[in-house]
Protein backbone atom coordinates (compact mmCIF):
# COMPACT_ATOMS: atom_id res chain seq x y z
CA UNK A 1 0.00 0.00 0.00
CA UNK A 2 1.40 3.17 -1.12
CA UNK A 3 0.98 6.81 1.41
CA UNK A 4 0.52 9.83 -0.81
CA UNK A 5 0.46 13.18 0.66
CA UNK A 6 -1.42 16.11 -0.37
CA UNK A 7 -0.22 19.56 -0.10
CA UNK A 8 -2.12 23.04 -1.14
CA UNK A 9 -0.43 25.06 -3.11
CA UNK A 10 -2.95 28.23 -3.62
CA UNK A 11 0.11 30.76 -1.97
CA UNK A 12 2.26 29.43 -4.98
CA UNK A 13 0.10 31.95 -7.46
CA UNK A 14 2.42 30.48 -10.59
CA UNK A 15 0.58 28.21 -13.24
CA UNK A 16 3.75 25.58 -12.28
CA UNK A 17 6.08 24.49 -10.07
CA UNK A 18 10.06 23.93 -10.50
CA UNK A 19 9.94 20.01 -10.61
CA UNK A 20 9.95 17.55 -13.21
CA UNK A 21 6.39 16.51 -13.17
CA UNK A 22 5.72 20.24 -13.95
CA UNK A 23 7.88 20.97 -17.54
CA UNK A 24 5.27 18.62 -19.31
CA UNK A 25 2.96 20.75 -21.66
CA UNK A 26 -0.41 19.53 -20.50
CA UNK A 27 1.05 19.49 -16.78
CA UNK A 28 -1.34 20.49 -13.84
CA UNK A 29 -2.26 23.84 -13.89
CA UNK A 30 -1.53 25.43 -10.06
CA UNK A 31 -3.71 28.31 -10.10
CA UNK A 32 -6.70 26.41 -11.50
CA UNK A 33 -5.92 23.45 -9.23
CA UNK A 34 -3.49 24.35 -6.63
CA UNK A 35 -4.05 20.95 -4.78
CA UNK A 36 -0.89 18.65 -5.51
CA UNK A 37 0.17 15.09 -4.56
CA UNK A 38 3.13 13.33 -4.52
CA UNK A 39 4.34 10.44 -2.42
CA UNK A 40 5.08 10.43 1.12
CA UNK A 41 8.74 9.69 0.84
CA UNK A 42 9.69 12.33 -1.66
CA UNK A 43 11.18 15.29 -0.97
CA UNK A 44 9.68 18.37 -0.77
CA UNK A 45 12.69 20.35 -1.63
CA UNK A 46 12.93 18.58 -5.08
CA UNK A 47 9.42 19.16 -5.42
CA UNK A 48 9.53 22.63 -4.71
CA UNK A 49 6.93 22.05 -2.20
CA UNK A 50 8.27 24.15 0.15
CA UNK A 51 5.58 27.36 -0.30
CA UNK A 52 3.25 24.81 -0.04
CA UNK A 53 1.33 23.75 3.09
CA UNK A 54 0.87 20.01 3.58
CA UNK A 55 -2.74 18.84 4.02
CA UNK A 56 -2.97 15.11 5.15
CA UNK A 57 -1.62 11.74 4.17
CA UNK A 58 -3.03 9.03 2.53
CA UNK A 59 -3.13 5.33 1.86
CA UNK A 60 -3.86 4.33 -1.80
CA UNK A 61 -4.33 0.68 -2.52
CA UNK A 62 -3.47 0.91 -6.18
CA UNK A 63 -2.14 3.95 -8.32
CA UNK A 64 -1.93 3.99 -11.81
CA UNK A 65 -1.49 6.62 -14.79
CA UNK A 66 -3.67 9.05 -14.06
CA UNK A 67 -5.97 7.73 -11.74
CA UNK A 68 -5.92 6.97 -8.22
CA UNK A 69 -7.78 4.48 -6.48
CA UNK A 70 -8.51 4.89 -2.71
CA UNK A 71 -10.45 2.38 -0.15
CA UNK A 72 -11.37 2.15 3.05
CA UNK A 73 -13.14 0.03 5.83
CA UNK A 74 -16.83 0.63 6.42
CA UNK A 75 -18.01 0.83 10.29
CA UNK A 76 -20.02 -1.22 12.19
CA UNK A 77 -23.20 0.91 12.24
CA UNK A 78 -25.56 -1.77 13.37
CA UNK A 79 -25.92 0.00 17.07
CA UNK A 80 -26.79 3.37 15.52
CA UNK A 81 -28.69 1.94 13.25
CA UNK A 82 -31.25 0.23 15.86
CA UNK A 83 -31.49 3.79 17.28
CA UNK A 84 -32.43 5.12 13.65
CA UNK A 85 -29.29 7.22 13.25
CA UNK A 86 -26.26 7.09 10.75
CA UNK A 87 -22.61 6.64 12.19
CA UNK A 88 -18.75 7.85 10.85
CA UNK A 89 -15.63 6.90 12.52
CA UNK A 90 -14.69 8.96 15.28
CA UNK A 91 -11.63 11.56 14.74
CA UNK A 92 -11.39 10.53 10.94
CA UNK A 93 -10.96 6.66 11.77
CA UNK A 94 -8.00 7.21 13.91
CA UNK A 95 -9.23 4.38 16.13
CA UNK A 96 -10.82 2.13 13.63
CA UNK A 97 -12.59 0.61 16.22
CA UNK A 98 -14.49 3.29 17.91
CA UNK A 99 -17.42 4.91 15.35
CA UNK A 100 -19.97 7.43 16.71
CA UNK A 101 -24.00 7.82 15.97
CA UNK A 102 -25.30 10.86 13.95
CA UNK A 103 -28.80 12.29 13.52
CA UNK A 104 -28.92 12.12 9.86
CA UNK A 105 -32.32 14.66 10.01
CA UNK A 106 -31.68 18.02 8.80
CA UNK A 107 -32.09 20.36 12.18
CA UNK A 108 -33.41 23.83 11.99
CA UNK A 109 -31.52 26.81 13.20
CA UNK A 110 -33.73 29.16 14.92
CA UNK A 111 -32.44 32.33 16.68
CA UNK A 112 -33.59 33.98 19.64
CA UNK A 113 -34.63 37.40 20.16
CA UNK A 114 -35.25 38.82 23.36
CA UNK A 115 -38.53 39.75 23.85
CA UNK A 116 -37.18 43.31 25.13
CA UNK A 117 -34.99 43.57 21.74
CA UNK A 118 -39.00 42.79 20.04
CA UNK A 119 -40.90 45.17 22.35
CA UNK A 120 -38.27 48.12 21.84
CA UNK A 121 -37.61 47.60 18.15
CA UNK A 122 -42.04 48.58 18.16
CA UNK A 123 -42.53 50.88 20.29
CA UNK A 124 -39.41 52.84 18.43
CA UNK A 125 -41.70 52.11 14.88
CA UNK A 126 -44.85 53.12 16.68
CA UNK A 127 -43.33 56.18 17.93
CA UNK A 128 -41.37 56.97 14.76
CA UNK A 129 -45.00 56.68 13.41
CA UNK A 130 -46.57 58.97 15.69
CA UNK A 131 -44.00 61.78 15.52
CA UNK A 132 -44.30 61.88 11.13
CA UNK A 133 -48.18 62.23 12.55
CA UNK A 134 -47.55 65.09 14.70
CA UNK A 135 -45.22 66.78 12.24
CA UNK A 136 -47.47 66.33 9.35
CA UNK A 137 -50.50 67.22 11.51
CA UNK A 138 -48.19 70.78 12.33
CA UNK A 139 -47.38 71.54 9.10
CA UNK A 140 -51.03 71.87 7.72
CA UNK A 141 -52.64 73.48 11.04
CA UNK A 142 -49.76 75.92 10.33
CA UNK A 143 -49.94 76.30 6.58
CA UNK A 144 -54.02 76.88 7.29
CA UNK A 145 -53.59 79.43 10.01
CA UNK A 146 -50.77 81.36 7.40
CA UNK A 147 -54.00 81.39 4.64
CA UNK A 148 -56.10 82.28 7.50
CA UNK A 149 -54.01 85.19 8.47
CA UNK A 150 -53.61 86.25 5.17
CA UNK A 151 -57.18 85.96 4.14
CA UNK A 152 -58.06 88.50 7.40
CA UNK A 153 -55.24 90.67 6.32
CA UNK A 154 -56.59 90.88 2.72
CA UNK A 155 -60.62 91.20 4.02
CA UNK A 156 -58.82 94.02 6.51
CA UNK A 157 -57.08 95.97 3.51
CA UNK A 158 -60.43 95.17 1.75
CA UNK A 159 -62.15 97.41 3.83
CA UNK A 160 -60.10 99.95 4.14
CA UNK A 161 -59.76 100.07 0.37
CA UNK A 162 -56.57 99.45 0.14
CA UNK A 163 -55.26 96.61 -2.35
CA UNK A 164 -53.29 94.02 -0.31
CA UNK A 165 -49.19 93.65 -1.35
CA UNK A 166 -48.38 89.88 -1.51
CA UNK A 167 -44.42 88.74 -2.11
CA UNK A 168 -43.72 86.80 -5.05
CA UNK A 169 -44.27 83.51 -3.22
CA UNK A 170 -47.50 84.33 -2.15
CA UNK A 171 -48.66 85.19 -5.89
CA UNK A 172 -46.72 81.48 -6.61
CA UNK A 173 -48.99 79.86 -3.72
CA UNK A 174 -52.52 81.66 -4.91
CA UNK A 175 -51.92 80.32 -8.52
CA UNK A 176 -50.83 77.23 -7.18
CA UNK A 177 -47.37 77.60 -9.77
CA UNK A 178 -49.29 79.21 -12.43
CA UNK A 179 -50.85 76.29 -13.53
CA UNK A 180 -53.79 77.70 -14.67
CA UNK A 181 -53.50 79.95 -17.77
CA UNK A 182 -56.47 82.88 -18.32
CA UNK A 183 -55.33 84.62 -20.95
CA UNK A 184 -52.40 86.69 -22.34
CA UNK A 185 -51.98 90.29 -23.80
CA UNK A 186 -49.74 93.28 -24.60
CA UNK A 187 -48.36 93.97 -21.13
CA UNK A 188 -49.07 90.55 -19.37
CA UNK A 189 -50.39 86.98 -19.05
CA UNK A 190 -53.32 86.53 -16.79
CA UNK A 191 -53.72 83.58 -14.41
CA UNK A 192 -56.51 81.64 -12.28
CA UNK A 193 -55.89 81.53 -8.68
CA UNK A 194 -57.34 81.46 -5.33
CA UNK A 195 -57.04 83.25 -2.02
CA UNK A 196 -59.29 80.67 0.14
CA UNK A 197 -61.43 78.91 -1.23
CA UNK A 198 -63.96 81.18 -1.11
CA UNK A 199 -62.55 84.26 -3.00
CA UNK A 200 -61.16 83.34 -6.90
CA UNK A 201 -59.03 86.11 -8.30
CA UNK A 202 -57.18 86.63 -11.59
CA UNK A 203 -53.51 87.51 -11.64
CA UNK A 204 -51.85 89.04 -14.70
CA UNK A 205 -47.80 88.65 -14.37
CA UNK A 206 -46.94 92.08 -15.92
CA UNK A 207 -44.13 91.66 -18.93
CA UNK A 208 -42.30 95.20 -18.42
CA UNK A 209 -40.54 95.30 -14.97
CA UNK A 210 -38.99 99.00 -16.00
CA UNK A 211 -38.83 101.77 -13.60
CA UNK A 212 -38.88 101.96 -10.09
CA UNK A 213 -40.53 99.89 -7.93
CA UNK A 214 -41.65 102.73 -6.02
CA UNK A 215 -43.72 104.47 -8.93
CA UNK A 216 -45.72 100.85 -9.27
CA UNK A 217 -47.12 101.11 -6.12
CA UNK A 218 -47.75 104.52 -6.47
CA UNK A 219 -49.54 103.25 -9.72
CA UNK A 220 -51.36 100.75 -7.78
CA UNK A 221 -52.59 103.26 -4.91
CA UNK A 222 -54.05 105.58 -7.58
CA UNK A 223 -55.89 101.70 -8.90
CA UNK A 224 -56.83 100.77 -5.83
CA UNK A 225 -59.13 103.45 -5.22
CA UNK A 226 -61.13 102.72 -8.32
CA UNK A 227 -64.49 101.59 -7.28
CA UNK A 228 -67.26 101.32 -9.69
CA UNK A 229 -69.48 98.69 -10.60
CA UNK A 230 -68.77 98.38 -14.19
CA UNK A 231 -65.04 98.39 -13.34
CA UNK A 232 -62.70 95.25 -12.29
CA UNK A 233 -61.24 95.51 -8.76
CA UNK A 234 -57.93 95.84 -7.98
CA UNK A 235 -57.37 93.49 -4.61
CA UNK A 236 -53.71 93.40 -4.17
CA UNK A 237 -50.31 93.60 -5.95
CA UNK A 238 -46.73 92.40 -6.40
CA UNK A 239 -43.66 94.02 -6.03
CA UNK A 240 -41.12 91.76 -5.17
CA UNK A 241 -37.70 92.12 -7.08
CA UNK A 242 -37.88 91.74 -10.85
CA UNK A 243 -41.52 90.52 -10.63
CA UNK A 244 -44.94 92.66 -10.67
CA UNK A 245 -48.35 91.29 -10.83
CA UNK A 246 -52.16 92.73 -10.12
CA UNK A 247 -54.68 90.34 -8.49
CA UNK A 248 -58.09 91.65 -9.51
CA UNK A 249 -61.98 90.17 -8.96
CA UNK A 250 -61.92 86.70 -11.01
CA UNK A 251 -65.47 86.58 -12.59
CA UNK A 252 -66.07 82.94 -13.64
CA UNK A 253 -68.41 83.58 -16.31
CA UNK A 254 -64.99 84.48 -18.37
CA UNK A 255 -65.35 87.67 -20.97
CA UNK A 256 -67.39 88.91 -23.42
CA UNK A 257 -65.33 87.72 -26.31
CA UNK A 258 -66.30 84.69 -25.64
CA UNK A 259 -70.27 85.57 -26.02
CA UNK A 260 -69.89 87.53 -29.07
CA UNK A 261 -72.20 85.31 -31.46
CA UNK A 262 -73.32 86.35 -34.73
CA UNK A 263 -77.30 87.30 -34.52
CA UNK A 264 -78.67 84.49 -35.91
CA UNK A 265 -76.91 81.85 -33.95
CA UNK A 266 -80.07 81.89 -31.09
CA UNK A 267 -78.57 79.16 -29.17
CA UNK A 268 -75.62 81.49 -28.09
CA UNK A 269 -76.15 84.91 -28.99
CA UNK A 270 -76.82 87.04 -25.94
CA UNK A 271 -79.97 89.09 -27.33
CA UNK A 272 -79.75 92.95 -28.25
CA UNK A 273 -80.89 94.67 -25.18
CA UNK A 274 -78.80 92.58 -23.32
CA UNK A 275 -75.86 94.03 -25.81
CA UNK A 276 -77.16 97.09 -25.02
CA UNK A 277 -76.63 97.08 -21.43
CA UNK A 278 -73.25 95.67 -21.60
CA UNK A 279 -72.81 98.24 -23.99
CA UNK A 280 -74.07 101.06 -21.44
CA UNK A 281 -72.55 99.32 -18.64
CA UNK A 282 -68.69 99.39 -19.90
CA UNK A 283 -69.29 102.79 -21.28
CA UNK A 284 -70.19 104.36 -17.25
CA UNK A 285 -66.95 102.21 -16.18
CA UNK A 286 -64.86 104.16 -18.54
CA UNK A 287 -66.81 107.72 -17.55
CA UNK A 288 -66.09 107.14 -14.21
CA UNK A 289 -62.20 106.09 -14.75
CA UNK A 290 -62.21 109.24 -17.01
CA UNK A 291 -63.85 111.86 -14.62
CA UNK A 292 -62.57 110.55 -11.61
CA UNK A 293 -59.00 109.52 -12.57
CA UNK A 294 -58.16 110.91 -15.95
CA UNK A 295 -55.35 109.73 -18.30
CA UNK A 296 -52.44 111.13 -16.94
CA UNK A 297 -52.69 109.50 -13.55
CA UNK A 298 -53.36 105.66 -15.13
CA UNK A 299 -50.79 105.80 -17.79
CA UNK A 300 -46.88 106.17 -18.03
CA UNK A 301 -45.22 109.61 -18.58
CA UNK A 302 -42.69 107.23 -20.75
CA UNK A 303 -45.36 105.69 -22.87
CA UNK A 304 -43.37 104.33 -26.21
CA UNK A 305 -44.78 102.93 -29.42
CA UNK A 306 -46.60 99.58 -28.88
CA UNK A 307 -44.95 95.98 -29.78
CA UNK A 308 -47.03 94.75 -32.42
CA UNK A 309 -45.72 91.39 -31.43
CA UNK A 310 -46.51 91.31 -27.70
CA UNK A 311 -50.17 93.25 -28.17
CA UNK A 312 -51.70 91.24 -31.07
CA UNK A 313 -54.29 89.88 -28.49
CA UNK A 314 -55.51 93.41 -28.44
CA UNK A 315 -54.33 95.69 -32.14
CA UNK A 316 -58.08 95.55 -33.24
CA UNK A 317 -58.75 97.49 -30.10
CA UNK A 318 -56.17 100.18 -30.23
CA UNK A 319 -56.15 103.59 -32.01
CA UNK A 320 -54.00 104.41 -34.83
CA UNK A 321 -52.58 106.96 -32.36
CA UNK A 322 -51.34 104.19 -29.79
CA UNK A 323 -49.96 102.26 -32.80
CA UNK A 324 -48.33 105.22 -34.55
CA UNK A 325 -47.49 109.14 -33.39
CA UNK A 326 -48.18 110.10 -37.23
CA UNK A 327 -51.74 110.38 -35.67
CA UNK A 328 -51.73 111.91 -32.97
CA UNK A 329 -50.95 111.71 -29.06
CA UNK A 330 -52.26 109.02 -26.72
CA UNK A 331 -55.53 110.60 -25.02
CA UNK A 332 -59.17 109.94 -23.63
CA UNK A 333 -60.00 109.58 -27.10
CA UNK A 334 -57.72 106.38 -27.83
CA UNK A 335 -60.52 104.81 -25.15
CA UNK A 336 -62.96 105.78 -26.61
CA UNK A 337 -61.54 104.65 -30.14
CA UNK A 338 -61.30 101.14 -28.54
CA UNK A 339 -64.84 101.15 -27.05
CA UNK A 340 -65.88 101.85 -30.49
CA UNK A 341 -64.41 98.12 -31.47
CA UNK A 342 -65.75 96.60 -29.32
CA UNK A 343 -69.07 97.91 -30.19
CA UNK A 344 -69.15 96.56 -34.16
CA UNK A 345 -67.70 93.47 -32.79
CA UNK A 346 -70.94 92.97 -30.42
CA UNK A 347 -72.88 94.21 -33.56
CA UNK A 348 -71.23 92.00 -36.01
CA UNK A 349 -70.74 88.97 -34.27
CA UNK A 350 -66.96 88.67 -35.24
CA UNK A 351 -63.76 90.31 -34.97
CA UNK A 352 -62.01 93.27 -36.61
CA UNK A 353 -58.51 91.71 -36.64
CA UNK A 354 -57.32 88.84 -38.60
CA UNK A 355 -54.15 87.84 -38.35
CA UNK A 356 -52.50 86.74 -41.53
CA UNK A 357 -49.27 85.52 -40.26
CA UNK A 358 -46.36 85.62 -37.15
CA UNK A 359 -45.21 89.29 -38.77
CA UNK A 360 -48.53 90.89 -40.21
CA UNK A 361 -52.22 91.43 -39.29
CA UNK A 362 -54.99 93.16 -40.87
CA UNK A 363 -57.77 95.86 -39.19
CA UNK A 364 -60.28 95.40 -40.78
CA UNK A 365 -62.14 98.13 -41.26
CA UNK A 366 -66.26 97.48 -40.68
CA UNK A 367 -67.30 99.24 -43.87
CA UNK A 368 -69.95 96.36 -43.42
CA UNK A 369 -71.80 98.54 -40.82
CA UNK A 370 -72.08 101.64 -43.79
CA UNK A 371 -73.62 99.40 -45.76
CA UNK A 372 -75.81 97.64 -42.74
CA UNK A 373 -77.21 101.25 -42.14
CA UNK A 374 -77.82 101.64 -45.93
CA UNK A 375 -79.85 98.79 -45.76
CA UNK A 376 -77.34 96.86 -48.56
CA UNK A 377 -76.59 94.38 -45.48
CA UNK A 378 -79.05 92.47 -43.30
CA UNK A 379 -78.68 90.94 -39.91
CA UNK A 380 -81.25 88.59 -38.00
CA UNK A 381 -82.92 90.81 -35.75
CA UNK A 382 -86.47 89.75 -34.00
CA UNK A 383 -88.55 92.82 -34.61
CA UNK A 384 -88.42 96.66 -34.21
CA UNK A 385 -87.06 97.11 -31.19
CA UNK A 386 -83.85 95.22 -31.61
CA UNK A 387 -83.26 97.12 -35.26
CA UNK A 388 -83.36 100.14 -33.42
CA UNK A 389 -81.01 99.37 -30.38
CA UNK A 390 -78.45 97.32 -33.60
CA UNK A 391 -78.75 100.62 -35.57
CA UNK A 392 -78.17 102.66 -32.58
CA UNK A 393 -74.82 100.39 -31.20
CA UNK A 394 -73.45 100.61 -35.13
CA UNK A 395 -74.31 104.13 -35.30
CA UNK A 396 -72.31 104.80 -31.88
CA UNK A 397 -69.72 102.79 -32.85
CA UNK A 398 -68.61 104.21 -36.27
CA UNK A 399 -68.62 107.86 -34.40
CA UNK A 400 -65.91 106.44 -31.77
CA UNK A 401 -63.62 104.66 -34.11
CA UNK A 402 -62.95 107.95 -36.45
CA UNK A 403 -59.44 108.07 -37.29
CA UNK A 404 -58.68 111.63 -36.08
CA UNK A 405 -59.29 111.83 -32.15
CA UNK A 406 -60.61 115.23 -32.64
CA UNK A 407 -63.85 113.72 -34.59
CA UNK A 408 -64.57 111.38 -31.94
CA UNK A 409 -67.36 112.00 -29.26
CA UNK A 410 -66.36 111.81 -25.49
CA UNK A 411 -67.09 109.36 -23.31
CA UNK A 412 -69.94 111.31 -21.97
CA UNK A 413 -71.68 111.95 -25.25
CA UNK A 414 -71.59 108.47 -26.02
CA UNK A 415 -73.35 107.21 -22.94
CA UNK A 416 -76.33 109.73 -23.93
CA UNK A 417 -75.88 108.74 -27.30
CA UNK A 418 -76.60 105.09 -25.93
CA UNK A 419 -79.30 105.85 -23.26
CA UNK A 420 -80.97 108.27 -26.01
CA UNK A 421 -84.56 105.70 -27.04
CA UNK A 422 -84.77 107.73 -30.45
CA UNK A 423 -82.23 106.35 -32.82
CA UNK A 424 -83.36 108.57 -35.72
CA UNK A 425 -81.38 111.53 -33.94
CA UNK A 426 -78.09 110.58 -34.62
CA UNK A 427 -76.25 110.94 -37.82
CA UNK A 428 -74.08 108.03 -39.34
CA UNK A 429 -70.49 109.60 -39.44
CA UNK A 430 -68.84 109.93 -43.02
CA UNK A 431 -67.76 106.80 -44.91
CA UNK A 432 -63.82 107.52 -45.33
CA UNK A 433 -63.83 104.42 -47.95
CA UNK A 434 -66.35 105.12 -50.93
CA UNK A 435 -66.00 102.01 -52.75
CA UNK A 436 -68.72 100.16 -54.30
CA UNK A 437 -67.44 96.84 -55.52
CA UNK A 438 -65.36 96.04 -52.03
CA UNK A 439 -67.59 94.78 -48.97
CA UNK A 440 -64.76 95.61 -46.65
CA UNK A 441 -60.94 97.32 -46.56
CA UNK A 442 -58.50 96.05 -44.68
CA UNK A 443 -54.96 98.00 -43.62
CA UNK A 444 -51.56 95.77 -43.52
CA UNK A 445 -49.28 96.66 -40.88
CA UNK A 446 -45.90 95.31 -40.41
CA UNK A 447 -45.33 94.14 -36.69
CA UNK A 448 -42.54 96.41 -34.94
CA UNK A 449 -39.45 93.49 -34.25
CA UNK A 450 -38.22 93.43 -30.75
Amino acid sequence: MTTKSFFNCSSVKKPHLRNYDQTFKDSQDMITCPIYMSNAYDSVLQLDLISCTKMFDLNASTLEIGKLILSWPNPNCNKCKEKGMKCKWKNNGSNKDEIECYDCKKKVKTIHIPRSLIFAATGSILLGLVLIALFKTHLYFRKKEEDQLRVDKFLEDYRAQKPARFSYADIKRITSGFTEKLGEGAHGTVFKGKLSTQILVAVKMLNSTQGEGKEFINEVGIMGKIHHINVVRLLGFCADGIHRALVYNLFPNGSLQSYIFQPDNKDHFLGWEKLQQIGVGIAKGIEYLHQDFGLAKLCSKNLSIVSMTAAKGTLGYMAPEVLSRNFGNVSLKSDIYSYGMLLLEMVGGRKNVEMSSAETFHVLYPEWIHNLLEGDVHIHVEDEGDAKIAKKLAIVGLWCIQWQPINRPSIKAVVQMLETGEDNQLTVPPNPFHSTTLARRTFQMEVIQE
